[in-house]
């Protein structure tokens, strides 16, 4: 029987190149706050972390995660690891319910839940490497010909070069698309008419047989939401993103049940309890989980069955393989976000940099091979000497 034999985690901190913040580069949860400077500076992933989980049969699974690295490696180090040593991988979900509910004083959301996702993912890659399958054939096997991806990315910036970034989406081949916004409820009526504008401009380049999603981040409220719903329903946009704090579930419901404009978000939720209450209360028309957040590929193949129930789409947050499989492997998972490779500003680019295997879009769709066991990323050492390591 095979047996989990260590587990190592390591944070990478970037210290290469970097986008310099910009002013109003996007909303977020700290715009309503009256402190001056980089508002989007708690929200800039610039570290991240890795979990290698070893067999004594020498195979290594490779999970991840991007919130609070330095503390969720802590937390896998001393509370976790003590856990799953010595126990057969294929137990997983007793392994996932033995973290969880060890922890659940203090780990159910946030941080702890972020450290069960990086050690489910791992466990689940290395699922695939044992059985030498791809872990979307383990999670229930292709449900599409090829993934359909959307553009995410178009942050506040001057017009034109908004406009510049949009139409080089077009010509290779995206017809999904996602945007940010760069003002909020502090910035009155002269932050209503920019945020507008930024819409307007990206709808005049990829037209209106596409879908636009729109982002908020958290950075909105109750008010100013249902203030700018009516005002934006002529762009057609496919959903309003996060546009209050996650823990306004009850705001989240309010807005989505206006039917004005479809709601999602999901994000910053945690486990299969927390998108339970979204749904039961219709807060969201499209659920955005984040596998290495909100409880690992175990946790996010419940939250869709319930999903699915309810039939409310899946759409996952971010590209990323653990999310690919997930959508590969789902009928209700319709299509996955992509984050383009680019110089590292917010830090979701970092995927990229740590990591090699995964695919790249082509005309607007990914695929995922067959023949590649586990979730087919490796650790890269391409931009290692850009990185501080922490083991």
């Amino acid at each position: 029987m095979t047996k989990i034999k260590s587990v190592k985690t390591k944070v990478y901190q970037w210290k290469g190149k970097t986008v310099p913040p910009q002013s109003n580069f996007c909303t977020n949860a700290s715009d309503l706050l009256y402190e001056k400077g980089d508002n989007m500076g708690s929200f800039r992933f610039h570290e991240w972390l890795t979990c290698e989980i070893e067999t004594d049969d020498g195979l290594v699974g490779l999970g991840n995660a991007a919130l609070a690295p330095q503390v969720v490696k802590k937390t896998i180090d001393h509370y976790l690891t003590p856990l799953i040593l010595n126990e057969d991988p294929f137990d997983y979900a007793y392994l996932w319910e033995k973290m969880y509910r060890r922890t659940l004083a203090w780990g159910r959301k946030g941080v702890g839940m972020t450290a069960i996702s990086a050690v489910d993912i791992a466990i689940w890659d290395l699922l695939g490497k044992l059985t030498n399958k791809p872990v979307f054939k383990l999670l229930g096997g292709r449900t599409k010909e090829k993934i359909p991806v959307y553009a995410s990315k178009l942050y506040s910036q001057p017009i034109e070069d908004l406009k510049k970034e949009a139409q080089s989406y077009v010509d290779q081949g995206f017809k999904m698309f996602k945007m940010r916004f760069g003002w909020g409820p502090k910035d009155g009526p002269d932050g209503v008419k920019k945020n507008l504008e930024l819409v307007e401009a990206v709808r005049e380049v990829v037209g209106y047989d596409t879908d636009l999603m729109l982002e908020c981040y958290m950075g909105w409220n109750l008010e100013y939401t249902k203030h700018m719903l009516p005002k934006l329903m002529k762009f057609q946009p496919k959903w309003l993103e996060e546009p209050v704090i996650a823990d306004d579930i009850h705001g989240y419901a309010e807005l989505n049940n206006m039917n004005m404009i479809p709601i999602s978000g999901g994000e910053h939720e945690f486990s299969l309890f927390g998108f339970r209450q979204l749904l039961d209360l219709k807060a969201v028309s499209y659920i955005q989980y984040d596998t290495n957040r909100v409880g690992g590929i175990t946790a996010a193949q419940k939250i869709n069955a319930l999903a699915e129930a309810y039939q409310v789409p899946v759409i996952p947050h971010a590209g990323q393989m653990h999310n690919y499989h997930l959508t590969m492997a789902n009928l209700n998972c319709p299509f996955s976000e992509f984050f383009p490779v680019h110089d590292v500003e917010i830090g979701n680019e970092l995927f990229y940099y740590i990591f090699e295997g995964d695919p790249e879009p082509k005309n607007g769709f990914i695929d995922l091979d067959e023949n590649t066991p586990g979730l087919g990323i490796n650790l890269s050492n391409k931009y290692e000497k850009d990185f501080q390591i922490i083991e």
